[in-house]
């Protein structure tokens, strides 16, 4: 699996953004599955909605909804975690979204995800050294 942040699904769904043809790229990385969380959805679902249309948000969730996305969720007691990590990362500063996509690559124990955030994923450390790999960056 591999993790997606929300800036992958903006960059799909916007043909003007500076990573769409990176992120048209990506695609065929799918097949190996792609794995987000809800906060993350929910960052995408309003930058798309309010910057694109509804319609372009409703069809990410119906990706999710047919499989072709997997949505993580994390136990309550791991909620500490994100709250320690977003201290840990107050400078940049950690959103809830990025901190569930540590917690998540932690939980994975890897770090492959696809963003455009290549300044805060670039900082992040799971397992508090493990840097993460973009490979949206390389597309």
């Amino acid at each position: 699996m591999i993790i997606a942040d929300a800036g992958l699904f903006y960059a799909l769904a916007d043909a003007d953004d500076a990573w769409h043809s990176r992120a048209l790229r990506a695609l065929p990385t799918q097949r190996e599955g792609w794995v987000t969380t809800w906060p993350v959805l929910t960052e995408a679902t309003h930058l798309i909605t309010r910057w694109i249309g509804t319609s372009a948000a409703q069809a990410l969730l119906l990706d999710v909804a047919d499989g072709g996305i997997a949505v993580w969720q994390w136990s309550e007691p791991k909620t500490e975690r994100l709250v320690h990590m977003m201290s840990r990362y107050a400078n940049l500063p950690m959103d809830l979204a990025d901190a569930s996509l540590v917690l998540l690559a932690e939980h994975l124990g890897h770090g492959r995800i696809l963003t455009t955030d290549e300044r805060d994923f670039g900082a992040y450390r799971f397992k508090n050294r493990q840097p993460f790999e973009n490979l949206l960056a390389r597309m």
